[in-house]
């Protein structure tokens, strides 16, 4: 019942033309999204805005269930906490690397790391959790 790589790029494009994100892989319980990084992104001081980094993180975890569960576009988000570790830079694309921990009948939580591109040290911890619609026959 998942979806592919290809299935949720597709998806994606249709139902989020705009958006800036690559899927980079889909794996078992996990995916990794990559966001180019602009002047509209940035706060003041030149840093990459909080909530660029916090939709980053969701848009992973929505990729990852996708390919667990397969496409449900009422999967929604249920909370997202987000720990600010250091300032991305802003000359680099931002990497989310999303694990699931736990995928129930109804919630399924996952937690994101996020990366600058280039520099192995976090730039922000993310767990969430995203409420699955019950299903019709």
């Amino acid at each position: 019942m998942s979806a592919t790589k290809e299935e949720i790029v597709a998806f994606m494009a249709l139902e989020f033309p705009h958006a800036k994100y690559q899927v980079e892989a889909v794996g078992d319980n996990s995916a990794i999204i990559s966001h180019e990084i602009g002047i509209k992104e940035l706060r003041p001081g030149g840093t990459v805005a909080g909530p660029v980094l916090m939709s980053i993180a969701d848009v992973a975890l929505y990729v990852a269930i996708l390919g667990t569960i397969g496409i449900v576009p009422l999967a929604v988000t249920t909370s997202l906490n987000i720990n600010f570790l250091r300032k991305p830079t802003a000359e680099a694309r931002i990497i989310a690397d999303c694990k699931l921990i736990k995928v129930g009948r109804s919630l399924i939580v996952g937690e994101v790391s996020l990366y600058s591109e280039g520099c192995d040290d976090l730039v922000a911890h993310v767990v969430g959790t995203y409420a699955i619609p019950p299903k019709r026959d």
